[in-house]
């Protein structure tokens, strides 16, 4: 493993839908929210690595803002067979928002999984009201290969959308679909109300939940074990890539 203090921006490396959804999370962030800089350890905010003989490089970059405890996106590459985006909007615990989440990955110019959710944190596992009418009154775009969630995905909401784009038609309506979903998450933050303190826990506990369940991913995790070993794989999916502040 080998980190790198000023790392090559890896967007443009990777498949254009990818660099396409990268530039458009970081947009919407930068215009819809204020940003500051989350503390990652510096030795994770670049990491290389090897994958079966093949180079393996990971670019993380994180925010913070008054409502999200952390903005992450990670963005990998494996040689020239494998390129990944992975993006979680973490929220304070005094905010009862649901978790933004999205996926992208690709090989050999291919996209082959997309995904995308707010994903509910509520102790009735459902959407604010606010959230519910939002993303109702959206435009359903229709896919051809819609793909079937993990047998760890009760985590997600009605709304998810799990697919692989077919063509770049659906995969200008799956960004299209990704900004609608983050301007309308960005603008719900921004309007709520912190928490009274005895309904904190309750919210720690769902995002508790949601970390706990895609901990599961065993793709992830196959992956960081072999370029990494088991021990850094482990610390990296409990420090960075779903970490849990204590039980308030």
């Amino acid at each position: 493993m080998t980190a790198i203090a000023h790392p090559p921006q890896l967007a443009s490396e990777l498949h254009p839908l990818i660099e396409r959804l990268a530039n458009c999370i970081l947009t919407v962030w930068h215009e819809q929210l204020d940003l500051s800089p989350y503390p990652l350890p510096e030795d994770l905010g670049y990491v290389e690595g090897k994958l079966e003989g093949e180079r393996l490089r990971i670019e993380n970059r994180c925010y913070q803002t008054p409502q999200f405890r952390k903005l992450h996106l990670e963005l990998a590459k494996v040689g020239k067979n494998l390129d990944i985006l992975h993006c979680v909007m973490f929220p304070n615990l005094d905010y009862a928002l649901p978790m933004f989440g999205c996926d992208l990955v690709g090989g050999r110019g291919q996209i082959s999984a997309a995904i995308v959710d707010l994903s509910p944190t509520r102790g009735d596992r459902q959407l604010p009201p606010d959230y519910q009418t939002a993303l109702s009154a959206l435009p359903a775009p229709q896919f051809s290969q819609v793909r079937e969630l993990p047998a760890w995905g009760d985590i997600f909401s009605e709304f998810c959308l799990f697919i692989r784009p077919d063509g770049p038609e659906e995969e200008t309506a799956f960004i299209e679909r990704i900004e609608q979903f983050l301007t309308i998450h960005c603008q719900g933050a921004t309007a709520a109300q912190p928490l009274p303190p005895e309904q904190i826990a309750t919210n720690w506990a769902g995002q508790s939940h949601y970390c706990t369940q895609q901990r599961q991913n065993d793709k992830t995790r196959r992956v960081l074990e072999k370029a990494f070993g088991d021990d850094w794989a482990e610390f990296y999916m409990n420090t960075v890539l779903f970490d849990l502040p204590p039980c308030p």
